[in-house]
């Protein structure tokens, strides 16, 4: 069973951690039809999309390896209609993932790269 109160604790955490660091958030738990993202902030220009991932142990890969090529075509998809329906000024876009592994957090900018042709 997956404890949805934990999840949401992690993301509070993260985004409290983004704003400490200058970072401006925009949206929190953003949905569509194509997915989900759970930070959508400004980095200075940079657009940031952050996935936050949590574990309590690292036995099935740990956080980042929860981030699949299928879940990033869908935060990159996810990413597109965000700019679509918002259109937030913005010089580039980065891919962030924030990861908690035991109360570590771990912020690993440009995490990932969407898939050639999805932005």
């Amino acid at each position: 069973m997956i404890d949805n109160t934990h999840g949401a604790q992690a993301e509070t955490l993260a985004a409290n951690y983004l704003q400490q660091k200058g970072y401006k958030i925009l949206a929190r738990n953003y949905r569509k039809n194509c997915g989900e993202i759970d930070i959508i902030a400004l980095d200075g220009k940079t657009l940031v999309f952050a996935e936050v991932k949590s574990r309590t142990s690292s036995a099935f890969g740990g956080p980042l390896a929860a981030i699949t090529k299928s879940k990033q075509n869908k935060i990159s998809a996810t990413a597109l209609c965000y700019i679509k329906e918002n259109a937030p000024k913005f010089d580039s876009i980065r891919f962030d993932t924030i990861c908690l592994l035991n109360g570590e957090m771990t912020h690993l900018p440009n995490a990932f790269f969407p898939p050639r042709g999805n932005l």
